[in-house]
């Protein structure tokens, strides 16, 4: 590693943000707790959903959250939202703490600070009208408009390509992406500076996909919104994401910008998880390791000692020394940057560029820019690595950009060859 890269100044050690940053959380905790007893209940146990999470969100960006089904996505993002109470840590939101804040004096925030669910059919009141649902942002924080609540609804339906003529309909008499447009709808309704995305287009079909995605992007664009985007699907968050962070067992593994990530993973989780992804052409995938992880899912009840990866490190049961398994099996890694910007939860992080995702979309990576002071990063920063320059160049398919002319297709890495049309 270089020196620039190495040489890192307290502030990227100590924390993944700026000063100026819109949301600021630091080493938030959220335990269910675990009761027992009939007439006497007591705590036994608690269910770490997320243990020990920071990273920071600035104005207009987005940050993608990814990972296995259980390992705290979701969790984070309503305690973001404060929909439910974190156990410990620090929630500051434009400077502000808020951690701490009962429900009545969020409220004045929840102008600022909304959330699109998951499922668009159990997030809306089956008795309410479509106008009600929308418009119910501006009766409880009492707003007021210049040509009513009923004008503005239907402004605002148009805007996430709704008839307006729509107002009296219900929920029961729209399709699933129509139903996600309406929650797109009520949570853009009082202008807020950050939304949380839980996992907005898990439940559509591709096309429809596609088309949701692009409107966050617009809608981003227009009223500079800041994103927490929760999703399984690589593609889409590699599309709509400026940095991602990836999640294990209510921790962070991985944290920095979109193109390093699928570039150049550090983390032996994001190598697995880069892996997995299918490339649409036979030649290429060849060439491309797999990485199959054994084991199942510790329990968040009682995770690992350590490092909470280690029972399913390919590189701890492979690659290790005795001493090296040790220390993963006994100290807990600091989430610290390894190069800067670049955030591991890692004893022996390694870049895998053989592994990478983006070079076969065409995406350039940040690591191939050049660093401060000229030169550009190496390609393994770990110890134990034991391949060398030209076996990783060989192993790696050839960084091949668009032609001229082609058009990006939003792709279901379940199904790479399923695609329905483009996105911007």
């Amino acid at each position: 590693m270089s020196a620039a890269a190495t040489e890192l100044t307290e502030d990227e050690r100590a924390r993944p943000g700026a000063q100026d940053d819109l949301l600021v959380i630091q080493d938030v905790k959220k335990h269910f707790p675990i009761k027992r007893g009939v007439v006497i209940r007591r705590q036994v146990g608690a269910v770490k959903a997320v243990d020990g999470v920071s990273f920071a969100v600035g104005p207009g960006e987005t940050l993608g959250l990814v990972g296995e089904s259980g390992c705290g996505k979701s969790t984070i993002g309503r305690t973001v939202t404060k929909l439910i109470e974190p156990t410990s840590g620090s929630i500051r939101f434009d400077g502000r703490e808020i951690s701490g804040l009962n429900r009545g004096r969020m409220r004045e925030l929840r102008r600022d600070i909304q959330m699109i669910f998951q499922d668009p059919y159990s997030s809306l009141n089956p008795r309410h009208t479509i106008g009600t649902i929308v418009g119910a942002p501006f009766r409880i924080q009492g707003v007021k408009t210049d040509k009513g609540i009923k004008s503005e609804v239907q402004s605002l339906m148009e805007r996430v390509g709704l008839n307006p003529e729509h107002y009296n309909r219900y929920p029961h008499e729209f399709s699933g992406g129509q139903r996600q447009r309406i929650g797109i709808a009520r949570a853009i309704a009082l202008r807020p500076r950050l939304i949380v995305c839980d996992e907005p287009v898990s439940a559509l079909d591709v096309s429809i996909q596609a088309q949701v995605v692009n409107l966050l992007e617009d809608l981003q664009s227009e009223y500079n919104l800041a994103y927490i985007f929760v999703a399984h699907d690589l593609s889409v968050v590699r599309h709509i994401s400026d940095r991602v962070a990836v999640m294990y067992l209510g921790k962070i593994m991985e944290l920095t910008d979109r193109d390093t990530l699928y570039k150049a993973p550090m983390h032996p989780y994001t190598h697995a998880l880069m892996s997995a992804v299918p490339v649409p052409d036979p030649a290429k995938e060849a060439r491309r390791a797999r990485i199959l992880l054994v084991g199942d899912l510790p329990s968040p009840i009682d995770p690992p000692s350590g490092c909470v990866f280690h029972t399913r490190c390919p590189k701890y049961r492979e690659v290790l020394d005795d001493s090296e398994r040790a220390r993963c099996r006994d100290e807990v890694p600091v989430f610290e940057a390894k190069q800067p910007g670049h955030f591991v939860h890692c004893h022996f992080p390694e870049v895998r560029r053989d592994l990478a995702v983006a070079e076969d979309e065409g995406i350039t990576g940040a690591s191939d820019r050049p660093s401060p002071d000229g030169n550009r990063p190496p390609d393994s920063t770990a110890a134990g690595d034991q391949r060398s320059r030209s076996e990783v160049e060989d192993a790696s398919p050839p960084d091949r950009g668009p032609a001229p002319g082609d058009t990006p297709l939003f792709t279901n890495p379940a199904r790479p060859n399923d695609f329905e049309g483009p996105l911007r």
